[in-house]
């Protein structure tokens, strides 16, 4: 683990467990628990923490999303799919979540808790007991369609995620994984905040996405709180 500065059961019978519940939760909801990763093509600590995404990246009921950091782009290579606001979005989560400050590679889950994305098992751990208790919410028409439900706070905001699927690899020529060929999984692309959710049935036009990319909406409690409800098309 690298941070920015500023039981009972086995290992493996824990993950099984985990991903048992996970799969009934999802078939009988049909709601997503998110995953996302905070990483860094700089970070030596986080090629695992990519392949472990990859193994989460097409399982049932969870929507897996890559996120590239800044902060460690002076060690001599510069994150290619990092961006200032993936940034912004990790550190939102560290004072809610308790933690000092960003590290990688970080996975929060639902926006609610968080492990150290090279531990498979605790990943697991969480999705397993991961829950959403918030509005219906759909894609169609060109739009995104949020039913009415009640909102912690005054507001939720709602998040347009575009992500490019599947698996890109980015050979790394400088800095510490200096001659690594790193995967990345459902690489975001953008993020942008369509506006606000105030419990009332809403409906937002979608911007046209970039072809080759999907989408995501998430609807999340404000000021890097827990995310209430999820889709993706």
């Amino acid at each position: 683990m690298r941070r920015m500065t500023g039981y009972g059961l086995p290992a493996a019978a824990m993950a099984m467990l985990a991903l048992s519940v996970t799969t009934s939760y999802a078939e009988e909801t049909g709601r997503l628990t998110v995953v996302e990763l905070f990483t860094s093509q700089g970070c030596s600590s986080c090629p695992p923490a990519n392949a472990n995404l990859i193994k989460l990246r097409d399982r049932q009921g969870v929507l897996a999303l890559s996120f590239g950091v800044t902060y460690w782009d002076y060690l001599g290579w510069k994150d290619v799919f990092a961006r200032e606001e993936f940034t912004e979005r990790q550190v939102a989560y560290e004072a809610p979540l308790g933690n000092r400050g960003p590290f990688t590679p970080q996975i929060v889950v639902n926006g609610s808790e968080d492990t150290v994305g090279n531990r498979l098992s605790d990943i697991e751990n969480l999705i397993g007991r991961a829950r959403t208790d918030g509005p219906p919410v759909s894609l169609a028409d060109g739009a995104v369609h949020i039913g009415s439900s009640s909102t912690p706070g005054r507001w939720a905001d709602i998040w347009l995620v575009r992500y490019q699927p599947g698996v890109i690899e980015v050979p790394v020529v400088r800095g510490e994984n200096t001659g690594r060929t790193l995967p990345h999984a459902n690489v975001v692309k953008s993020l942008t905040r369509l506006g606000h959710w105030t419990g009332k049935a809403t409906t937002l036009a979608l911007p046209a996405a970039q072809s080759g990319l999907r989408t995501a909406i998430l609807v999340q409690a404000a000021d890097g709180g827990p995310i209430l409800a999820a889709v993706t098309d």
